[in-house]
């Protein structure tokens, strides 16, 4: 259903830092770039994410209550996206580990601009 996100961004030099450290890590590269913006995706793949200076050209804001989910392939990729994410300027949200017992397990995070992502798992 989702074909991708957009998330918006006050500095996309910065952002550009962050997610193509995520990215790499889950192993999808940049498939669009513009001045004042940069997707990660495949064609015809998953959904993607894009980083973008808004159009209006006020600063970008976060939505409270807005996350993104990133689908990892097991807990170890959990915790690589989680230190990645530390290394690269975003602050935590919640360390990786187990969330209820229904097999939930997930680590919350923040990009440099204050949007909140998550990387988890089911089962």
């Amino acid at each position: 259903m989702i074909g991708y996100v957009t998330l918006g961004v006050c500095d996309l030099a910065r952002a550009a830092e962050f997610y193509d450290a995520i990215a790499a890590e889950m192993g999808t590269p940049r498939m669009m770039e513009f001045d004042t913006f940069i997707a990660w995706g495949t064609p015809d793949g998953p959904a993607g994410i894009a980083a973008t200076l808004p159009f209006d050209g006020q600063p970008a804001t976060t939505g409270n209550g807005t996350m993104v989910a990133l689908q990892a392939k097991d807990k170890d990729q959990v915790h690589r996206l989680y230190k990645i994410a530390m290394a690269h300027g975003g602050t935590d949200e919640g360390p990786p580990g187990p969330r209820g017992d229904s097999g939930f397990y997930a680590a919350y995070f923040r990009d440099p601009d204050g949007n909140k992502l998550n990387a988890f798992i089911m089962g």
